[in-house]
């Protein structure tokens, strides 16, 4: 009698989607408390844009060196880690004293080495994809893994208002880290880095997932018993991911997109509630919406493009949908930002960002696919490449509404959003980084 697959890669992956929105949660509060801890200690936007830009720079900074942990350590072992360091400095950020001296120095810190720790998350994430799903099956599961990005930023506005109605906004960030911490123990207990480790995988899944993968199984990853043992047999060198001209189209256009992407985590809150006039209570249901929309279009981006991929080409079913989801961003921002109506807006923007995440999986798919044993790496030189974005966001979009308005924000983004379509032209999806050295 066969013996029936088992889904062990699938449960892995929603808890992967877990860990997501966990570290949404614990980058996208500070948006949310951000006005109260700026009336505490008497920042101003300015300001507390420099808090925004300090976690995105690190954040920037430590994705090239957390896809090169990723490959060499593998993602068990270092999302556990990185998980815990989330969880320590969440937790500092509540216990700044409010009377302290030069108390913006130390939340730019404390932000900064929490970007350092959440840099991992996702190289480590698309290190896991590239080892357990066949490419079939990729963009749906990079889809699901990104759709913890909504899920956790669109479940923020209202907890963290809640908690700050009724506690004050420093319990909003000991609840992140309390589920930070716990989130990261279960992976721990849950995962392996190959699915030939998991005394869960059936033989039947291990081949399905073996028959549809890039690397091959007598490739290595270390075992977490060893103290630090690194795997360098497999590793592609840097001048070869340097040198591709198709990872510098996709670090591009993920440029934009982390642009585009970090006006709704840094600012659409503020935008609302102090530019469009709502009060906390309709700011925090409003902000909620593009995040909803980023849950549901992530997955649904990536089944669409492995549906397409499947029935065309990679080329079209991943760089195709791409260029289609971010011209349609850069039209939703267009319209969105001059209609009059708080309300309508805020439908139109989430709409936009929807649109965006609609070509989220493409980015993380094609990576695994052309890096291979060296996934981790590619999409961590990529990522910073979002990151990067962000972090121009976080401080360039308040200061060109106060010189010209909101309005020519979002104007910058749209034509962003239009560049990042235009990069996916030059990426070849099907040209392995392995078969270039």
């Amino acid at each position: 009698m066969t013996q029936p697959i088992s889904h062990t890669r699938w449960f892995l992956v929603f808890w992967l989607f877990v860990l997501s929105a966990v570290a949404f949660l614990d980058r996208v509060n500070i948006s949310i408390a951000g006005s109260s801890i700026a009336t505490d200690y008497g920042l101003t936007n300015s300001q507390l844009g420099y808090v925004f830009s300090s976690f995105l720079l690190g954040y920037a900074l430590f994705q090239t060196a957390g896809g090169w942990l990723s490959d060499k350590l593998g993602p068990r072992r270092v999302l556990t880690v990185g998980v815990v360091w989330w969880g320590i400095f969440t937790a500092l950020t509540a216990v700044v004293p409010s009377q302290l001296r030069g108390a913006l120095l130390f939340f730019v810190a404390i932000r900064f080495l929490l970007g350092v720790g959440e840099a991992v998350i996702y190289p480590a994430s698309n290190q896991f994809v590239s080892w357990w799903i066949p490419t079939q099956e990729r963009g749906i599961a990079n889809g699901i893994i990104f759709a913890g990005v909504g899920l956790g930023a669109g479940i923020t506005p209202p907890a963290i208002s809640y908690l700050m109605i009724h506690y004050g906004w420093r319990s909003s960030f000991w609840m992140s880290a309390v589920i930070g911490l716990a989130a990261g123990l279960v992976w721990l207990l849950i995962a392996r880095d190959k699915p030939e480790d998991h005394p869960s995988v059936t033989p039947t899944e291990l081949h399905f997932i073996q028959s549809g993968r890039t690397l091959s199984s007598n490739q290595s990853l270390p075992d977490l018993t060893t103290p630090l043992q690194l795997n360098t047999a497999n590793s592609l060198p840097w001048s070869t991911i340097l040198q591709s001209k198709d990872v510098w189209a996709v670090t591009l256009s993920y440029f934009c997109y982390g642009y585009v992407a970090w006006i709704f985590f840094s600012w659409f809150y503020i935008y609302l509630a102090k530019v469009r006039g709502l009060n906390l209570k309709a700011s925090a249901f409003y902000a909620t919406l593009p995040f909803l929309a980023m849950a549901i279009c992530c997955p649904l981006g990536g089944a669409i493009a492995d549906r397409v991929t499947l029935w065309r080409s990679k080329r079209v079913g991943r760089c195709g949908i791409a260029v289609l989801a971010m011209a349609m961003t850069a039209v939703f921002l267009l319209l969105g930002s001059r209609v009059a109506s708080a309300r309508l807006a805020s439908v139109v923007l989430a709409g936009g960002a929807g649109a965006l995440y609609l070509s989220q999986s493409s980015f993380w798919s094609v990576t695994a696919d052309i890096g291979a044993a060296s996934a981790g790496s590619v999409s961590g030189f990529m990522n910073m490449g979002a990151q990067l974005g962000g972090a121009v966001t976080a401080s360039l979009t308040p200061a060109v509404a106060a010189r010209y308005g909101w309005t020519a924000s979002f104007y910058v983004a749209a034509v962003l959003a239009a560049l990042g379509a235009a990069a996916w032209l030059a990426v070849n999806p099907d040209r392995s980084l392995a078969a270039t050295q």
